[in-house]
């Protein structure tokens, strides 16, 4: 009977490290990463134009990101919606980062910022 007792002992034992590892682990892992670019209006929509072919998801794979959303068809719920809206998910804070500094983001940026009203941000998800 004490050898059922020990085993018990054990096996709850390895069940609390068991889960306390797997705690650990998952509070280790990084949330993803998105950018938010919030378009509000375009002001010169033919150089507008000019992004498309430069911000293809060729553009973030470099980077491990996708896109999510990307696009002009938004119903207002409540407010103004803006004239386009994109998010872009990366696995990492540092890797969304690195696609910024990329020669093709801020080419991208130019553009966007003589064409348009609007911001981009980092958002870190869960």
């Amino acid at each position: 009977m004490k050898s059922n007792h020990k085993l018990a002992i054990a096996l709850v034992a390895g069940v609390a490290v068991g889960g306390a590892v797997i705690q650990g682990l998952h509070a280790q892992a990084a949330p993803p990463v998105f950018v938010v670019v919030d378009i509000s209006a375009i002001n010169d929509p033919e150089g507008f134009k000019a992004i498309i072919p430069k911000a293809g998801p060729e553009t973030l794979v470099p980077f491990g990101g996708k896109y999510v959303i990307r696009t002009e068809k938004i119903t207002a719920l409540d407010g103004t919606p803006p004239k386009r809206f994109v998010v872009i998910a990366f696995d990492s804070m540092e890797k969304a980062k690195a696609w910024k500094a990329s020669a093709s983001s801020k080419e991208v940026d130019v553009i966007r910022n003589k064409t348009t009203k609007s911001s981009q941000f980092l958002v870190e998800g869960m």
